[in-house]
């Protein structure tokens, strides 16, 4: 086996919400030679500068002696404003911060509606996305606004700045992927569009420019070569070597529901967003805002930990006995119901016991991101086969009927930092001047539908939607 002096050695960043994590890895076979790890401050906005200390720490003590080439995926969305000497202007918004729900159902009516947007941005402004952000911080802080000169994203920023230290800074550069998401830039077009940022802020600033997938954004002193990088979700398309037909369900904190597909779409909804990917594609995407922070409310509830709500929800009866829980307990984003709470209905004296309980609780959580993936195949994106990741995505019980709930295969990686794993893997690509390496995924289960349970399934989801449009009306 060669030494590790032998190896041509690649870098992925994943700078995400929560923290920065570093994987180092062998260009050829994608094995992870070292990584390391560094808290981000909480909260709905930071300065960049947080960031940077991360990373600082995360690749301290020779993390990066001998890697050739490295990419950062970051969390997308986020808005890094800049004056004329490139200095941050004000901390960073980041997805997570709503103070622009104003904002964005104001540049839907200036923009002509929510049919215009899909059209021709591929998105509907939600209070996410930066554009949104840009027209806050014009209504809030013009002062701040009048301070600057160009507005980058969060991997673009740490890109930069990786450069900037290195010596080889050239200009402010993005890549489709991460572009995608601001809410000025076309999946479908593949351009910025200025009259979105005029409606946003009134005037024209300096954007990154956007590479293509494998061009890079330049080269330290030092030579190593800092590939595009892309935004997280992009990223873990990558590491997931995801193809064409496999969609992933990710229950994180949070939930998500993207796909490859071939074309841009147009989801005058606003459910499901026209994201491009870090490969030239297309990555249509669905968000949600409650997944697995349901579990931890319903576990809080019965009083007990995570491990005996899997163990209540494995006794319980598959549909609960007739409890239904509508799972919105932090509002939620798709359906746009940022106001809703969650509603747990049907109970009765009968069915009144902590296993149905729990069932109802995994099951409302699956059922909200089974609504997600048909949200997708409502778009026209092929689905064959189901990626499942996240922290419960290792739930007995989630395992036990997703792939029902679902009506896919279903496959559930060996849990990892697959983020970082697909920076790398772009990074590779980047300094080989080749195509993405194929990098193994290993797969920790295999779970296939129950035909059997078609019916079943099928009026779980009737109640569930019975529900929804009887407290929400119709989720269109």
């Amino acid at each position: 086996m060669p030494s590790t002096s032998d190896l041509q050695l690649v870098a992925g960043v994943d700078s995400s919400t929560q923290s920065c994590k570093v994987l180092v890895c062998n260009a050829e076979t994608g094995e992870i030679v070292r990584q390391g790890r560094a808290s981000h401050p909480d909260g709905t906005e930071i300065h960049p500068s947080e960031w940077w200390k991360a990373y600082e720490s995360a690749t301290a003590d020779g993390l990066l002696d001998g890697v050739s080439a490295i990419a950062v995926g970051g969390q997308q969305h986020g808005m890094v404003t800049l004056d004329e000497a490139h200095e941050v202007v004000r901390p960073a918004l980041l997805w997570n911060d709503t103070r622009s729900a104003q904002d964005a159902s104001d540049l839907i009516d200036d923009f002509g509606g929510a049919q215009r947007w899909a059209t021709q941005v591929g998105v509907v402004p939600v209070a996410s996305f930066t554009v949104t952000k840009l027209r806050w911080l014009r209504r809030s802080e013009p002062e701040s606004l009048d301070r600057t000169r160009a507005c980058v994203l969060p991997h673009d920023w740490l890109t930069g700045q990786i450069l900037k230290q290195g010596g080889g800074f050239e200009s402010w550069t993005t890549d489709r992927g991460d572009a995608s998401g601001t809410g000025y830039w076309s999946a479908g077009s593949g351009d910025y569009l200025p009259e979105v940022l005029d409606l946003a802020i009134g005037r024209q600033i300096e954007l990154p420019r956007v590479l293509g997938p494998t061009e890079a954004a330049g080269r330290t002193d030092s030579g190593l070569v800092v590939a595009p990088g892309t935004g997280d979700n992009m990223g873990a398309a990558l590491g997931l070597g995801l193809r064409p037909g496999d969609a992933v369900i990710s229950l994180g904190t949070s939930g998500t529901a993207f796909a490859r597909h071939d074309a841009a779409i147009a989801d005058a909804s606003g459910a499901v967003a026209s994201f491009a990917d870090a490969t030239g594609g297309f990555l249509p995407l669905l968000a949600t805002l409650n997944a697995a922070r349901v579990l931890t409310a319903g576990a809080s509830m019965l009083g007990v930990d995570l491990a005996e709500l899997d163990r209540l929800a494995l006794a319980g009866e598959a549909g609960a006995h007739g409890l239904t829980l509508l799972p919105y307990l932090d509002g939620e984003r798709t359906p746009n119901l940022p106001t809703a709470t969650g509603t747990l209905s049907g109970m009765t004296r009968t069915n009144a016991t902590p296993e149905n309980l729990a069932r109802a609780v995994v099951e409302g959580m699956l059922t909200n991101l089974a609504e997600a993936l048909d949200a997708l195949r409502g778009q026209g994106v092929r689905v064959e086969r189901v990626l499942l990741i996240g922290g419960a995505s290792a739930s007995a019980s989630v395992r036990s009927i997703v792939a029902d709930l679902f009506g896919a295969e279903v496959h559930v990686p060996v849990s990892g930092e697959y983020v970082a794993l697909g920076a790398a893997r772009q990074a590779a690509a980047t300094l080989l001047g080749t195509d993405l390496p194929d990098w193994e995924v290993q797969t920790d289960a295999v779970l296939e539908p129950d035909a059997k349970a078609t019916e079943r399934i099928a009026e779980l989801r009737g109640r569930y939607a019975d529900l929804r449009t009887q407290l929400h009306g119709s989720s269109e």
